[in-house]
C-alpha cells in the first residue's frame, strides 16, 4: 500500500528508509516549536506562547501532510524564521499593526502565492530577480536573526551614545547563550542531528538544574489555538498593509523557490532540460500551508532547508514529509516543557541559523559594484531598522538607480523595475 501511494520502489527507497529520514529531518526542525510562539508572543504583540504553540504544530502538520501525501515530496514545513522576527518585530511592535491584521497580511500573502503558484508568473517571477538581491536579501535575514538573538540574550543591550553596547558579559543569561552556540556549531560539524534542539534543551537543563530559570512541567493538555481565525482585514486598502504583504510574499516565495530548487537536485527531480520534475504541487503545498498557518494563528509557513538532513539519510518520498507531521503532532502534549525554555535558550538558536543565512553572500558578485552595493546595502538595513520590508525596498531602489545611472539599463529587468516601483509607493504612502 505505502508503495502504491509514495513510489517508494521507483525512487529507489523503502520504509525503514523513509522513516529514519523522517526522524533525521524532525530532529533538525524540532526547534522551530519553541523559537517561533517564543518570537510571536515576545511582551506587547498582544500573543501568547501556548496558542502559538499549538498554531506553530498545527501549521507544520497541515502543511507537511499536504507536502507529502499530495506532492509526494520529502520535505517538512513550519512557520519560517525571518519572517516569525519580521512579524513580531517588523509589523506589530515597529509598525503597530495588531497582530490580527499581520496574521491578515499573512494570509493575503498565501493566497496571491497560490495565485501565482498556479499561472506561469511564477517562474517569471523567480527569474527576473537579479541573483544578488536574492543573496543579499538572504544574508539581510540572517543578520535581522542575529541581532534579535543578541537582544533576547542580553549580550547586546541599548545605549543612550552609542545606540547598542555589549551587555553584561558575566551574567548567567549571557555565558549561557554563548555555551549554547557552542555546542550547537560544535555538535553540527560533528554531523550529530538535531544539533540546535540539543543545544536548546542543554542550556535549558542546566539553567533548570541550578535554579536560574523554573521548569514548569514536561507533558500537559494542548493549549487551545485561541488567535485562530481572528484575521483583522481592516487595514487592507492602506498602502502599508500592502507593503507589509508583498514583504511577506517576496521572501516566502525566494525561500521557498530556493529550498524546493535544492532539494530537487538532491533527490533527482531535475530532468535533462534543466526542469524540475512535478515542482507545481510542491509550490501549491507550500503556498496552502501558509494560508492555513495564518489561520490558526502564526506567521508565514514554509518549506525548510533542514529537510536536507532526511535527504541524506535517504529520503525520496513524501513518506519521509509523513514521519515528520507524525512527530510533530506529538510534540502537542510537550507545552509545559516549552513553555519553560527562557530566552536565553531559545537565542543561541537564533545567532546560530543566523550564521547558515549569512553564507549566502559568498556567492555574490563582488567584482561589480553595481551587483554588491545594493545587496550588501539590503543586507545591512534589515537588522538597523528591524525591517525586512524596508530592507527590501531601499535594496531594490538603489539597485534600479545605480543600475540605471552606470548605464547599465540592459541589466534591469522588468521585475526588478515593478519591484522597485512598488517600494517607492510603500515608502510614498506609508
Amino acid at each position: 500500500m505505502l508503495d502504491k501511494l509514495f513510489g517508494l520502489e521507483k525512487a529507489g527507497t523503502d520504509v525503514r528508509t523513509e522513516i529514519l529520514a523522517g526522524i533525521a529531518t524532525f530532529l533538525t526542525m524540532a526547534y522551530i516549536t519553541v523559537v517561533n510562539p517564543a518570537i510571536l508572543s515576545t511582551e506587547g504583540t498582544g500573543m501568547e506562547f501556548g496558542a502559538v504553540f499549538t498554531a506553530t504544530i498545527i501549521a507544520a502538520v497541515v502543511g507537511t501532510l499536504i507536502m507529502g501525501l499530495w506532492a509526494n515530496w520529502p520535505v517538512g514545513l513550519a512557520p519560517g524564521m525571518g519572517l516569525n522576527a519580521f512579524f513580531t518585530y517588523g509589523v506589530v511592535l515597529g509598525m503597530g499593526y495588531s497582530y490580527q491584521q499581520a496574521l491578515a497580511a499573512v494570509f493575503v500573502a498565501g493566497i496571491v502565492f497560490l495565485i501565482l503558484s498556479i499561472t506561469p508568473a511564477r517562474r517569471y517571477i523567480i527569474n527576473s530577480i537579479p541573483g544578488s538581491m536574492k543573496l543579499g536579501i538572504g544574508a539581510g535575514i540572517g543578520l535581522f536573526l542575529a541581532i534579535i538573538g543578541f537582544k533576547n540574550a542580553g549580550i547586546v543591550v541599548d545605549h543612550p551614545a552609542t545606540l547598542v553596547t555589549l551587555g553584561d558579559m558575566g551574567s548567567a543569561p549571557v555565558l549561557l547563550a554563548f555555551a549554547g552556540i557552542v555546542i550547537m556549531a560544535v555538535l553540527d560539524r560533528l554531523s550529530v542531528q538535531g544539533s540546535v534542539i540539543i543545544g536548546i534543551l542543554a542550556v535549558s537543563i542546566f539553567a533548570w538544574a541550578t535554579g536560574i530559570a523554573e521548569i514548569n512541567g514536561i507533558i500537559g493538555s494542548v493549549p487551545a489555538p485561541i488567535h485562530a481565525f481572528q484575521l483583522d482585514f481592516s487595514a487592507l486598502a492602506t498602502g502599508g498593509f500592502i507593503g507589509v504583504a508583498f514583504a511577506f510574499l517576496f521572501v516566502d516565495f525566494l525561500d521557498t523557490a530556493g529550498t524546493l530548487t535544492s532539494v530537487a537536485n538532491l533527490t533527482g527531480r531535475v530532468n535533462k532540460d534543466g526542469k524540475v520534475e512535478n515542482i507545481d504541487r510542491a509550490l501549491l503545498s507550500d503556498s496552502a500551508a501558509t494560508v492555513i498557518g495564518s489561520v490558526a494563528g502564526t506567521s508565514n509557513t514554509t518549506s525548510y532547508i533542514e529537510s536536507g538532513a532526511g535527504i541524506k539519510q535517504g529520503g525520496r518520498t513524501g513518506l519521509t514529509a509523513v514521519t515528520v507531521a507524525v512527530l510533530f503532532a506529538i510534540c502537542l502534549v510537550f507545552a509545559p516543557l516549552a513553555q519553560s525554555i527562557p530566552a536565553f535558550a531559545t537565542a543561541p538558536a537564533l545567532i546560530f541559523i543566523a550564521t547558515y543565512f549569512l553564507r549566502n553572500i559568498r556567492d555574490i558578485d563582488w567584482d561589480d559594484v553595481t551587483e554588491y552595493a545594493p545587496a550588501v546595502l539590503a543586507a545591512v538595513i534589515m537588522p538597523l531598522t528591524f525591517s525586512i520590508a524596508y530592507g527590501i525596498a531601499i535594496g531594490f531602489i538603489m539597485y534600479v538607480l545605480i543600475k540605471l545611472l552606470s548605464g547599465r539599463l540592459a541589466d534591469l529587468s522588468f521585475g526588478a523595475w515593478i519591484i522597485a516601483a512598488i517600494s517607492v509607493l510603500y515608502f510614498y504612502v506609508s
